[in-house]
C-alpha cells in the first residue's frame, strides 16, 4: 500500500529568520532556500512584503523573487510563499512575481492591531478585499491565511475557542485556499488543539481538510505532541520549521516554531511520505545555524538536530583515532 502524503510547510526563511536580532546577509539565505529545495522541501516562505523599518529582516524578499526569476534560487516544482499584511504589500508582491501569498491576522484584537495594525473584523474586510482583488486580476493566486493567537495571545490570556473559529468562517466566506492555525505563543495543549481543530475540520468538511494547517510553537514543549493530536484528528498539512528557528517577540525565550526535523522523523516514523530527505535538511540547517548562531550561546532547539550533529561528531571522532 502506497504510503499516504503528507506536507510539511516550511517557514523557516520568514517566520524563523524575521526573529533573528540581526538580519542574515542574502547570500546565506539564497544558500539556505537552495539547501531546503534540495532536500525536498516543497512548499516554502521565503520572505514577506512588509515594511522594512519594522521588519528589516525581510527588507529583501523582493531580490529574493528576482534571484528565483534568475535562476540562482533552484525552485523547480515547489511553491514560493510570501507574506502579506495589506494591499500595499499585495502589490509589492506581485510585481515581483509572488504566486503564493499569506494573510495574517489573529483571533484577539489586541495582537491583530500590534501586529497589522488593525482590529480582527477590520482585517477580515481587508482579506475580502485582497482577494477579490486577485480574483478580478485573472491571476492563478494561491491565497493562504493564519489566525494566529488561536489558543493564548500575550494581552488577552487565554482565548475562547470561539474566537479562532470565527476568524476562520471569515476567512473561508473571504475565499482563502487554505487556513493555518497558530499558537503563536506555545501555550496550546492536544485537548486544546480539539477544542479548535474537530469544529474547524467540521465547517470545512472532511473532502477538504486540506484547507487546514496547524502552526506549534514549542515555548512550552508541547508542539510536537499538539501536532501528533492535530494529525489523529485529520489534519495532513503542518507548518515548521528548519532548526526550530523562530519565536515570538512576546515570549522572551521561546524556542520558536516546530522543529522542521522533529516532525519528518515523526512523520515518516509513522509511515507519512514528505519527500524530505533528512540527512539533507540537517545539513543545510546546520549550515545556517552555525553563522546565525555564531555569536552567542543560544542552544540549537531542534531535538533531531541535535542527535544528527553529536552522531556526526561521533563518527568523526572515532575515525581519526
Amino acid at each position: 500500500m502506497a504510503k499516504e502524503a503528507f506536507t510539511v510547510f516550511e517557514v523557516g526563511p520568514r517566520d524563523g529568520l524575521q526573529n533573528e536580532p540581526v538580519a542574515v546577509p542574502l547570500e546565506d539565505k539564497i544558500a539556505f532556500l537552495n539547501g531546503l529545495l534540495a532536500a525536498g522541501v516543497r512548499n516554502i516562505e521565503l520572505g514577506a512584503f512588509v515594511r522594512p523599518d519594522r521588519v528589516p529582516q525581510m527588507a529583501d524578499t523582493d531580490e529574493i523573487y528576482r534571484r528565483i526569476e534568475s535562476g540562482e534560487i533552484r525552485l523547480g516544482k515547489a511553491r514560493a510563499w510570501s507574506l502579506v499584511p495589506n494591499r500595499k504589500g499585495l502589490e509589492r508582491a506581485l510585481q515581483a512575481g509572488a504566486r503564493n501569498i499569506a494573510l495574517f491576522t489573529a483571533a484577539t484584537d489586541s495582537f491583530a492591531r500590534q501586529n497589522i495594525g488593525m482590529s480582527v473584523k477590520a482585517s477580515l474586510a481587508e482579506f475580502s478585499g485582497i482577494v477579490a482583488d486577485i480574483r478580478s486580476s485573472g491571476k492563478s493566486i494561491h491565497v493562504r491565511g493564519y489566525v494566529s493567537t488561536a489558543f493564548g495571545c500575550p494581552f488577552e490570556g487565554k482565548v475562547n475557542p470561539r474566537k479562532p473559529l470565527k476568524v476562520i468562517e471569515g476567512m473561508l466566506e473571504a475565499g482563502v485556499n487554505e487556513i493555518s492555525i497558530g499558537d503563536t505563543i506555545g501555550v496550546a495543549t492536544p485537548n486544546q488543539v480539539d477544542l479548535v481543530i474537530k469544529p474547524a475540520l467540521r465547517m470545512v468538511g472532511k473532502r477538504s481538510a486540506q484547507k487546514l494547517a496547524g502552526h506549534f510553537h514549542d515555548t512550552r514543549g508541547t508542539a510536537l505532541a499538539n501536532s501528533l493530536r492535530a494529525i489523529e484528528l485529520g489534519v495532513r498539512t503542518l507548518d515548521s520549521s528548519a532548526g526550530g528557528l523562530g519565536g515570538c517577540p512576546f515570549a522572551p525565550g521561546a524556542s520558536g516554531n516546530l522543529a522542521t526535523e522533529d516532525l519528518v522523523y515523526l512523520l515518516e516514523g509513522m509511515g507519512f511520505r514528505t519527500g524530505i530527505h533528512l540527512h539533507k535538511l540537517c545539513e543545510t540547517s546546520a549550515a545556517l545555524l552555525s553563522k546565525v548562531f555564531a555569536r552567542t550561546n543560544r542552544p540549537i532547539a531542534s531535538r533531531y538536530l541535535q542527535s544528527y550533529l553529536a552522531s556526526a561528531s561521533r563518527t568523526h571522532s572515532c575515525a581519526s583515532c
